[in-house]
């Protein structure tokens, strides 16, 4: 009898710890698009860190590649599932996902002891676009410009002069010229992946309209019908019509852009400050002491600054059911440490005490200089506007590629969408 009863306490016993236990337990369950390997390997350190430091808590991983991760996220927060810390670039996607009660406010966190936390960051544009009516959803870990990155080797086998690269449009067509007539590919592009593509059009629209026409368009006082998007087309259909880019390059992914960058097969690429990641995982070095960086030229007659820039990064955003020690691990993300840790492999900081570790790279110096100067900074067109806008942009410009469309004919259909989706 006295056994019976012994081994019915230890049964009440064991469900009582392994109640208490289940209760400290917490998983955190992060997305992420670091499909690189090095970039990939530096996080599951980082997480390995953060368990190990915090008992009771697990991250449960999910790695994507950058289009199935999109398509895979739309689809779970349409179920009403956030994950609790998922990959972000802020702006209208972000901002829709805030309205629908999808994320986790977290300025108190933000502005707790006098704001310590907001304040690390140097890159407070950025952290702008993580907000929505006084509210913060997230944080940028690396924020830089997009901007031309060009092989200085190829540059001088075409006899151009590879410290002085094309600062106007003029300049950028004859190295375009000379480039291939030493038959190089003078700019690598993955049309089939849309996006890449999205940042020329864009880029010219921003160089001939600066930010006046962006903001009209937007607010609905003008239209993304105006000329300077029409324009914008012509500049990029000019560039088609000259064989800039790669023979078949509505085929190739971005992944086959930055492969055919880093192996010299091409001299230049309009992309983020994250390629140099790329190309060192493509070949180890990268391009080295080879690589440069110019910002997009300036064009005749635009009203743009020259120094605005089209730019962005990567950050995280926190799902509304996310348990507290989301904050602590995105907290340990952003941290100085990290960030300093991070650079050495592919980032580019946010957080202010950490931007000296990369200074010495003259690529990376550059791109914090144009990012940090620039007088209007624009965030990805296919991420700043509302989803179905910014992906009418990438499809009307796919099309402009392809030449299945006219510059008016692009415009126009990016201006049919804007007319509903901007509309009070």
């Amino acid at each position: 009898m006295r056994t019976k009863l012994s081994l019915f306490i230890m049964a009440i016993l064991m469900v009582i710890v392994s109640s208490v236990s289940a209760q400290d337990t917490v998983t955190i369950k992060w997305w992420h698009i670091n499909t690189n390997t090095a970039e990939g390997a530096f996080w599951q350190t980082i997480a390995d860190e953060f368990v190990a430091a915090n008992p009771g808590v697990t991250i449960e991983i999910t790695v994507l590649e950058n289009e199935a991760f999109k398509s895979r996220l739309f689809t779970v927060m349409q179920s009403g599932e956030a994950p609790d810390l998922f990959q972000s670039w802020g702006g209208g996607v972000l901002w829709e996902f805030a309205e629908a009660g999808l994320l986790r406010n977290i300025a108190p966190e933000l502005d707790a002891n006098d704001g310590e936390w907001r304040n690390s960051f140097s890159a407070q544009a950025a952290l702008n676009l993580f907000e929505l009516d006084g509210e913060s959803y997230g944080v940028p870990w690396t924020w830089g410009a997009v901007g031309m990155f060009y092989n200085k080797a190829l540059f001088e086998q075409a006899g151009l002069d590879p410290e002085n690269p094309p600062a106007t449009w003029e300049e950028f067509v004859a190295a375009i010229e000379a480039l291939k007539e030493a038959g190089i590919t003078p700019i690598s592009l993955g049309g089939k992946d849309k996006w890449p593509g999205h940042f020329w059009w864009v880029y010219a629209a921003i160089r001939l309209g600066g930010q006046e026409a962006f903001l009209n368009a937007y607010n609905r006082t003008g239209s993304f019908a105006d000329e300077p998007f029409v324009k914008a087309g012509e500049y990029v259909q000019s560039l088609v019509d000259m064989g800039a880019f790669p023979e078949n390059f509505m085929a190739l992914t971005y992944g086959d852009q930055f492969t055919l960058t880093a192996n010299g097969g091409a001299a230049m690429e309009l992309m983020g400050q994250w390629s140099p990641g790329n190309y060192n995982n493509v070949v180890e070095g990268g391009l080295g002491d080879d690589l440069g960086w110019f910002p997009f030229p300036m064009i005749p007659d635009g009203l743009g600054n020259p120094g605005d820039v089209l730019g962005g990064g990567d950050g995280y955003a926190v799902g509304a059911n996310a348990p507290d020690a989301t904050i602590d691990f995105l907290k340990y993300l952003t941290s100085v440490d990290v960030q300093r840790r991070a650079a050495e492999v592919w980032v580019i900081p946010t957080v202010g005490e950490a931007e000296d570790v990369v200074t010495d790279n003259p690529v990376f110096a550059s791109i914090i200089k144009a990012r940090n100067e620039a007088p209007y900074f624009q965030l990805y067109y296919d991420q700043f506007l509302p989803p179905a806008l910014g992906g009418e942009v990438n499809d009307a410009v796919e099309s402009l590629l392809a030449g299945l469309a006219t510059p008016e004919e692009t415009a126009a259909r990016i201006e049919d969408m804007a007319s509903f989706e901007l509309e009070d």
